[in-house]
């Protein structure tokens, strides 16, 4: 669902960027007066929904971080301490690299301060700029840079005079409480992922029992049919506020931002990887977890006293009677909840417990149902016993996080799948009968619906084996390791070889031309130099494919690996265009000779090579998003209207193909 909602999103943003000119970020300035002779500069960036501004300090390999320079008019201004920035949110990105970091940055609104002492009382202006990257969860602009002029002449008195009171005003200052979009289309799936829960939940041996004893006991105890149905809807309402309750409590103890941060901690992942194997052994037999029992004995004579009090404590007593079978479930709930920050915790206790309490009252309502119910038996333990091996399963994917982080490289691609195989292999065993567990009844048997989900097991671990020797393994991409994060990242037993773009054996060991470069896993020949990657194409009389990319570029890598990767497109990559593929946020430094000033921002220099390409992009083609594709003839000219993401297959390969055509004629 989280793959779905980021695709959609990712779809809206980038596949319609064509010719559009993103401007995300807005500053302006201001200046407070603190005494005669110093001031604050207040630069105030507002930021569009759905996209973020970074920090001043960044980790290293990650983007360039916000950056603010004052012009000190030769001494006549005296620069007191570092920008302040406001609090801002820390989150874990994969956009700077597949193993992913935690990044601070800020989003809707940030001011910066800087306090600054007039040594010349006759200045009433100084100039600044800042550099800065605007991103989205998905696709980041190049990096960007903006005059600022701070009017001293027209300072307004503040009373922010100590630290302690700049810090409060600072945090003031920090971003909206106001869910963002991106958030907000999260909760739908967290609830969706709860709710589903709820009914596994259900179908554990310490909840699916209680339901014809609780609607029978209603339906028993009430003086007539609608006074029972009523008393079994309020229990299943006391069912979700407990839940509720529990998600509401989560929240305000922790915050929804430290529980944003906390899940993307390298101890939290260690920790709760800890947990979830616990939960695994304790529902595949080995123990059980339980509250202690006078909290029972108690809540139960709470239960005797009737009316709605007596309702509540009923349904109490049924969450803790019931908690070593949801515990695990609600516990990794709320941690996935947690991840998404906000009210994700109470939205995904509202999907659990409208599950559990949904049947108690439709049975109530219509006590006919319950014949229809299969027989508590061994088949509960068995759902039981299948929860913990997915639990056990879920479990390796935090230790990965953290390994990830951590770069220790213990858990790579290759050992995660195996254990995995071994998991899922056991699972299969355990259907079929081959393994029994401590809890589990005699079987003279199996099942059709058990045979058919051990089927189902089976052939998921076969699918998986293949990964051992360098398979993408697509269904379960969101899991293992990155294939670079592997023992083999070309696969077991592969053998590079230079394939330049004829791709014919003949020619298997030539050099590559000057300035090309081959991009691994399927060698497809690329051009990094714009005139040194044209100039090529004129002497082999092919058409050139301009790829405006970057390294933050998750479109971009999504395009690369599922749809270059296509045999179709892999051949008119490799063979019917000389690929160049420039570097929107390459921030290696221009040569001297090269330096020019910027046409977009006259009096400012062009200093990296990203930022020639990205003004390249910008004049020539009116957009500056990526990943953007360009058709082009020799002499500069578009052979067919550019396209940017492109996720279809056909689409793309069609694109490609007309403008081949198209050069021919």
């Amino acid at each position: 669902m989280k793959k779905l909602l980021l695709f959609l999103f990712s779809f809206i943003l980038g596949f319609k960027a064509v010719g559009q000119i993103h401007n995300p970020i807005m500053w302006h300035t201001s200046v407070e007066k603190i005494s005669e002779t110093n001031y604050y500069l207040v630069s105030t960036a507002t930021i569009q929904d759905s996209w973020h501004l970074y920090a001043q300090e960044v980790p290293k390999g990650g983007p360039i971080p916000t950056t603010f320079t004052y012009d000190d008019e030769g001494g006549k201004i005296k620069i007191i301490g570092n920008t302040t920035e406001p609090k801002g949110k820390v989150k874990f990105t994969t956009l700077f690299g597949e193993n992913g970091m935690n990044i601070k940055s800020f989003s809707q609104k940030a001011v910066f301060k800087q306090e600054i002492e007039l040594i010349d009382a006759n200045i009433t202006q100084l100039n600044a700029f800042v550099e800065f990257i605007a991103c989205t969860d998905e696709m980041c602009l190049p990096p960007k840079e903006v005059d600022l002029i701070f009017d001293i002449s027209k300072a307004v008195k503040t009373t922010v005079a100590t630290d302690k009171t700049k810090e409060t005003t600072i945090a003031d200052t920090a971003t909206s409480k106001d869910p963002k979009k991106e958030e907000k289309k999260g909760l739908f799936g967290i609830f969706f992922i709860a709710f589903l829960s709820g009914f596994a939940a259900l179908l554990t041996p310490c909840v699916f029992p209680m339901i014809p004893m609780t609607v029978s006991f209603f339906t028993k105890q009430s003086k007539s049919k609608s006074q029972g149905i009523r008393n079994a809807i309020i229990y299943g309402l006391c069912i979700v506020i407990i839940y509720v309750l529990l998600g509401s409590l989560v929240t305000a103890v922790f915050g929804a931002d430290a529980l944003n941060a906390l899940s993307t901690n390298v101890w939290f992942n260690i920790a709760f990887f800890l947990i979830l194997v616990i939960f695994a052994v304790s529902f595949l037999g080995a123990f059980e977890i339980t509250l202690p029992s006078s909290w029972a004995t108690k809540v139960d004579s709470q239960a005797d006293r009737g009316g709605l009090i007596g309702i509540f404590f009923m349904a109490l007593a049924l969450a803790i009677v019931s908690f070593s079978c949801t515990g695990p479930i609600v516990g990794t709930l709320l941690v996935e909840a947690a991840s998404k920050g906000g009210i994700a915790p109470i939205v995904g206790m509202l999907g659990f417990s409208l599950a559990i309490a949904l049947p108690f009252a439709l049975f109530a309502a219509f006590p006919g149902w319950l014949n229809s119910l299969p027989k508590s038996g061994g088949w509960l333990n068995t759902v039981k016993v299948v929860l913990g091996f997915l639990e056990l399963a879920l479990a390796f994917k935090f230790l990965s996080n953290a390994d990830l982080v951590l770069q220790l490289h213990l858990l790579e691609r290759e050992v995660f799948i195996a254990i995995w195989i071994a998991i899922f292999g056991a699972l299969a065993f355990y259907l079929f009968g081959k393994i029994q567990l401590p809890h589990d009844s005699p079987m003279s048997h199996i099942s059709v619906g058990r045979l058919s989900l051990g089927l189902i097991v089976l052939s998921f671990t076969i699918y998986m084996v293949p990964g051992l020797w360098g398979a993408p393994l697509n269904l379960i991409s969101a899991f293992p390791p990155p294939q670079h994060y592997s023992e083999s990242p070309y696969g077991v037993g592969f053998t590079k070889q230079a394939v330049i773009s004829s791709g014919s054996q003949e020619n298997a060991h030539q050099s590559l031309p000057e300035g090309a470069h081959l991009m691994p896993p399927h060698d497809i020949m690329s051009f990094h130099d714009y005139e040194k990657g044209l100039a090529y194409a004129k002497k082999v009389g092919k058409p050139v494919l301009l790829d405006f990319t970057g390294h933050a570029c998750v479109n971009c890598r999504k395009m690369e690996q599922n749809v270059w990767v296509q045999p179709k497109v892999l051949d008119v990559l490799k063979n019917k265009v000389v690929l160049i593929s420039l570097y929107v946020d390459d921030k290696r430094p221009l040569k001297e000779d090269e330096v020019v000033e910027s046409k977009l921002n006259p009096g400012k220099k062009l200093k990296y090579i990203g930022q020639k390409w990205s003004e390249l992009q910008t004049i020539k083609y009116k957009a500056n998003s990526q990943p953007f594709y360009v058709l082009m003839n020799h002499d500069e000219s578009n052979i067919i209207d550019p396209i940017a993401y492109t996720p279809n297959v056909d689409e793309y390969y069609n694109w490609l193909e007309k403008g081949i055509t198209d050069f021919k004629k």
